[in-house]
Formats: structure tokens, C-alpha cells, sequence
């Protein structure tokens, strides 16, 4: 069983690293501005939509993913539904260790502290703005029900999971995309760039965030 560590990254904030894994769940160089760049700045902040925005996450983790997309759907009026995937949830007693709240900004301990106790395998809405429904389960096993707009691609990296990141699963993220959607994810690996391209996605190399040269935003067309 892995052993769980809280680590201070570069920018304040904490994330949990997997002695056995040799992996921590965000960048040693700061978790939430990892997340911001990522997901957020170039990816949420892109989606153009007048209704609901759907978004899936594949490695649901800590849910600071989620947070700040919960945090962005209240701050701009813009409805969102999201799905979290993930095979191995944290105990929410880990998760409040992190005090994500602390560096997202005053009033949102409410939002976090609802969106890690909320059940798993129910839709939950957590606000006027944000509904969310978290699967325990693997990726090979989801099945898409409606067209997402945007994923969030999070799972560890090729090292630790490379099951995560073969052709059959970038194919179906591919299908379970609306035309227009794009994926987004920290991963800029040659092979993975490829298969992406493979499966149908029209790529862009991005700057990554800091401590990191690039980033990856697939779309399909």
C-alpha cells in the first residue's frame, strides 16, 4: 500500500508525493500555479460556450482541478458539469491537509470542503454553477454518455502509469470529445504527441508552466 507525503512546493502550496511511485500528484514547483496554467489558463479559459460547460478529468487526485474550476464557474456566471474519474480516491482527511483554500482566495474553503465530501456516483450540485459527479474507476472502463468540451488529461506519467497514456485511451478521448473540444494535459512526451495525432487531434505545443519547457493542448477539429 502506498504511503502518502505532504510536500511544500515552489509556489507555497502542498502536494502529496507516492514514496513507492517516486511521483508526487503535482509539479514540485508549485501545485496550484501548475494547475492554473494548465487547465485553467489554457484550457477553461478557451472553452467558448453559452451553456453548460462539460468537462471530464482523468486522475480526479486531490481535486484541485476541480476547485479552481468550481472557483472560475462562480466567478464567471458560467454553468459547468464535471466528471472525475479516478481508480484510487484520497481519504479526505489527506486532501484537507493541503489547505488549497488558503492560496484560491477567502470565501472558498465552503466550495472545497463540499466538493471532496460529496458522495461518489451520484451527480452532486454543489452550486447554482457547478455540479459534479465522481467515479471510482478506471479510464479503460468509462463510457461516455454525452460529449465532453474539454478534458483535463492528469493522470501520473508515462513512467509510473504508461497503461494511461496508450493509443486506445487517447482514441477514446478523442471520442468522447465534442467537435471543437480540446484535451489538456502537462505531457509533452514525442510518443504521446504522436499517438495523439494519430487518433485524429490537431496539436499545440504550449510553454509550459513554470519548471517545465512545454505543455500539450490537443483539440478535435
Amino acid at each position: 500500500m502506498n504511503t502518502h507525503e505532504i510536500r511544500v512546493t515552489g509556489d507555497g502550496s502542498k502536494t502529496i508525493f507516492l514514496p513507492e511511485l517516486n511521483e508526487t500528484y503535482h509539479s514540485s514547483n508549485g501545485a496550484v500555479q501548475e494547475s492554473l496554467h494548465i487547465f485553467i489558463q489554457n484550457g477553461l479559459d478557451l472553452v467558448k460556450k453559452k451553456g453548460p460547460i462539460r468537462i471530464l478529468e482523468v486522475g480526479f487526485g486531490t481535486g484541485l482541478n476541480a476547485f479552481l474550476s468550481a472557483s472560475w464557474a462562480e466567478k464567471n456566471n458560467q454553468p459547468i458539469h464535471y466528471i472525475g474519474i479516478e481508480a484510487k480516491p484520497l481519504p479526505p482527511e489527506l486532501c484537507f491537509q493541503l489547505d488549497y483554500p488558503r492560496h484560491i482566495g477567502q470565501n472558498t474553503e465552503k466550495i472545497y470542503d463540499e466538493l471532496i465530501h460529496c458522495d461518489w456516483e451520484i451527480e452532486n450540485q454543489l452550486s447554482p454553477h457547478f455540479s459534479i459527479h465522481k467515479k471510482e474507476m478506471k479510464i479503460q472502463d468509462f463510457v461516455t454518455e454525452e460529449p465532453t468540451d474539454l478534458i483535463y488529461f492528469d493522470a501520473f506519467g508515462p513512467r509510473v502509469q504508461s497503461e494511461m497514456w496508450d493509443i486506445t485511451i487517447l482514441d477514446k478521448m478523442f471520442q468522447s470529445l465534442n467537435s471543437g473540444g480540446s484535451l489538456v494535459t502537462y505531457c509533452a512526451q514525442g510518443q504521446f504527441k504522436r499517438d495523439l495525432k494519430a487518433v485524429g487531434f490537431s496539436l499545440e505545443s504550449l510553454p509550459g508552466p513554470p519548471g517545465k519547457r512545454e505543455m500539450t493542448r490537443a483539440t478535435r477539429i
